[in-house]
């Protein structure tokens, strides 16, 4: 096929690039960034567009016209911007996001949307009356994509504009399924983790995303700050069984997938960000170490503290994955040490080779 891809150069989109790439299909990707896919620019297959799609000088229309399938991770995706940005967020999340579901439309081309599970919002468990016999029962915390109701938080916790926008394309995506038998499909994605998640040095995105941010404490020996407390709970997914379920999902088999929504998630893997710091420390004391750099304490902060006015957070997400399972024959297989334990060397590996780069180029 000549796929689309639209954010190719992301920490999602880049490992798709390579499964798309490696499988013999035609790829046009269009991103602001290389980094992450500059091992495959020369592919014969591929062909980069460096281009923020905000501003002119490139043909959406043309490149949704001569592809089978595209493909769109187009996002802002870190809690730091929601707060700090949140225009921005709702600008790339929905309107951009929105000319490329038209243009779709127009040409009558399948779309794979990739939208996030933050649309779920927190558990029933949180609400003041829910008055639920065991607030631990995960049943009050497992979401399903065509059954969960959404609970968010206040407009003046505006971290919730990323779910809204979110929210917002799935419904518009619906409605042109229903008025105009549009083909879409919808990836709800369950906090994925593995190689290039974010840059080491975070200037570029802000503050990072959990994963990061604990593996740059631990290679710094500065602290690895909990917000409030670090009680909230997440499901963790390494990135290649997010990449296989994805694939499945580009080959389509009988059409299962035709406007359909997916959770891609691994609800065995479900650990709170405190348990997440601790294992990870844990993890690093054992295997990655330099006894030079002291390990760092694990603190707790305030959400204000740390991402500043506005913040706001679900409390416990768990996918149910039984669709994916069904239609797809799906299965995660990574547990979560192992995810932790192999990403955590990809990045003490980048961090030491980009060290030892910085002395010699220092000495010489």
């Amino acid at each position: 096929m000549k796929i689309l891809n639209l954010g190719a150069g992301g920490f999602i989109g880049s490992h798709l690039t390579h499964r798309l790439l490696n499988e013999g299909h035609t790829v046009t990707a269009v991103d602001l960034e290389t980094e992450k896919v500059i091992d495959c620019l020369e592919h014969p297959n591929l062909v980069f567009f460096q281009q923020d799609i905000r501003k002119p000088g490139w043909d959406l229309d043309a490149l949704v016209r001569e592809s089978d399938l595209v493909m769109d991770l187009i996002a802002y995706a870190n809690p730091g911007l929601y707060l700090r940005i949140p225009l921005e967020v709702f600008q790339l999340n929905f309107v951009e996001n929105l000319k490329i579901a038209e243009a779709c439309v127009r040409h009558g081309k399948r779309l794979i949307q990739f939208s996030t599970c933050e649309v779920y919002g927190r558990s029933a468990a949180t609400l003041k009356n829910a008055h639920v016999a065991d607030p631990e029962d995960p049943i009050h915390a497992t979401f399903s994509e065509d059954t969960s109701e959404y609970i968010l938080g206040p407009v003046s916790k505006h971290r919730w504009i990323y779910s809204c926008a979110k929210q917002l394309l799935e419904r518009v995506l619906h409605a042109y399924g229903i008025e105009q038998g549009f083909n879409y499909t919808i990836i709800r994605p369950f906090n994925f983790i593995g190689p290039k998640i974010d840059f080491l040095l975070h200037e570029k995105e802000g503050i990072p995303r959990v994963f990061s941010f604990f593996m740059d404490a631990l290679l710094n020996g500065t602290q690895m700050k909990l917000v409030n407390g670090g009680v909230q709970r997440r499901c963790y997914s390494y990135i290649d069984d997010a990449i296989e379920c994805t694939y499945r999902i580009v080959e389509n088999p009988g059409g299962v997938c035709n406007q359909q929504i997916f959770n891609i998630g691994s609800p065995a893997n479900e650990v709170s960000i405190r348990q997440m710091a601790e294992l990870m420390r844990e993890i690093y004391a054992e295997k990655f170490r330099d006894p030079a750099v002291r390990l760092p304490e694990i603190v707790s902060v305030t959400g204000e503290e740390f991402y500043g006015q506005g913040y706001d957070d679900s409390d416990r997400r768990i996918p149910d994955i039984s669709k994916a399972q069904k239609l797809l024959g799906w299965e995660p297989r990574w547990g979560i040490r192992d995810i932790l334990e192999t990403t955590m060397r990809y990045y003490v590996g980048e961090y030491r080779k980009n060290t030892a780069s910085s002395v010699v180029a220092g000495n010489g």
